[in-house]
């Protein structure tokens, strides 16, 4: 119950310290079954409801009393990310104080039968979660505008002490409209695509394997000032990067100027811990929770990311 109750109260205080003004009310009320929420995932290394309410202090209460105090947590329309997750992620920012800030996005099945897709900023070769969505489905399925509304949302949690912004995405991250927000909103992004994408490169249309010819492992060769898609987006610039661990080329789309420039960023994809890879290997497993529902689950991600950005945030594990 000692060590249960020490880390329960560090995050406890840790939650009020985010927010400008003290917590009052049901606000408040909210933020003590959250504080035990993230001290039971941590005192557990798991997401399942029961061994969560097992670490959580409490004298007066049982473990399924607890349990339920979760649950209805968890149900709770007002306990949303907005107001539990977010102003945190800007807290995080801001103590993190850095001038280049990269941004990945990354995707995983949660729970049963659901998938999340979130955005993180890169630090120390950790993914750490700024905002997420959860929604049903198979991973690779979201839509464009899914991807454009958590970009917004991260704009707007982003200090002014962030003078540059890279974001680098994955395959589902190659979209015109998305790439039209990310440099509407003064950011550098690098995206992988497909091989056989369209390209138009001095008024005359291509496949982007085109840059596969006499290409080998270890080399790239880029086209710049090209229109993208049969939409025709840009001028940007398309990039075949063939590292020499890889064994096919990846095919790159960036409103940067520079190849090498664009590689270099991307690279930092492959050598990053991501949230998912961390609840493996810390043992949280949200990826084996029983909930299949995806609001939920949204708000059980609330605790989940947590821990992995608070250890930087506190400088240690509560």
């Amino acid at each position: 119950m000692g060590d249960n109750k020490t880390r329960y109260n560090e995050i406890r205080k840790a939650l009020d310290n985010i927010y400008p003004t003290q917590p009052k009310g049901n606000h408040a009320r909210y933020l003590n079954t959250l504080a035990a929420i993230i001290s039971g995932i941590v005192g557990s290394g798991s997401c399942q409801l029961p061994k969560i309410a097992g670490k959580v202090p409490d004298e007066n209460a049982v473990p399924a009393s607890v349990e339920k105090r979760i649950k209805r947590w968890l149900i709770n329309e007002e306990a949303e990310r907005e107001i539990f997750f977010l102003p945190f992620a800007h807290a995080l920012l801001l103590t993190l104080g850095l001038a280049e800030v990269v941004l990945a996005t990354d995707g995983s099945t949660v729970g049963r039968g659901c998938v999340t897709l979130m955005v993180s900023v890169i630090y120390k070769k950790r993914a750490l979660p700024l905002a997420y969505i959860v929604v049903r489905g198979k991973k690779g399925h979201f839509p464009e505008k899914t991807h454009i509304e958590l970009i917004k949302e991260v704009y707007n949690i982003m200090p002014e002490s962030a003078k540059e912004v890279i974001f680098l995405g994955d395959g589902e991250s190659d979209g015109t409209e998305l790439q039209r927000t990310l440099s509407g909103q003064g950011w550098k992004y690098v995206c992988r695509t497909a091989h056989n994408v369209k390209i138009f490169w001095d008024n005359e249309e291509h496949r982007l394997n085109i840059l596969g010819a006499f290409s080998a492992p270890g080399g790239y060769r880029y086209i710049r000032d090209v229109l993208f898609t049969d939409k025709k987006y840009g001028p940007v610039m398309v990039v075949l990067w063939w590292g020499e661990k890889n064994k096919e080329p990846i095919y790159l789309v960036t409103n940067m100027r520079i190849p090498r420039e664009a590689i270099r960023y991307y690279s930092k994809r492959f050598r990053i811990e991501t949230f998912f890879s961390d609840q493996k290997s810390r043992g949280f497993n949200i990826h084996k929770s029983h909930l299949s529902d995806p609001d939920r689950l949204r708000r059980l991600m609330t605790g989940a990311c947590w821990p992995i950005s608070g250890l930087f945030f506190w400088g240690h594990w509560p």
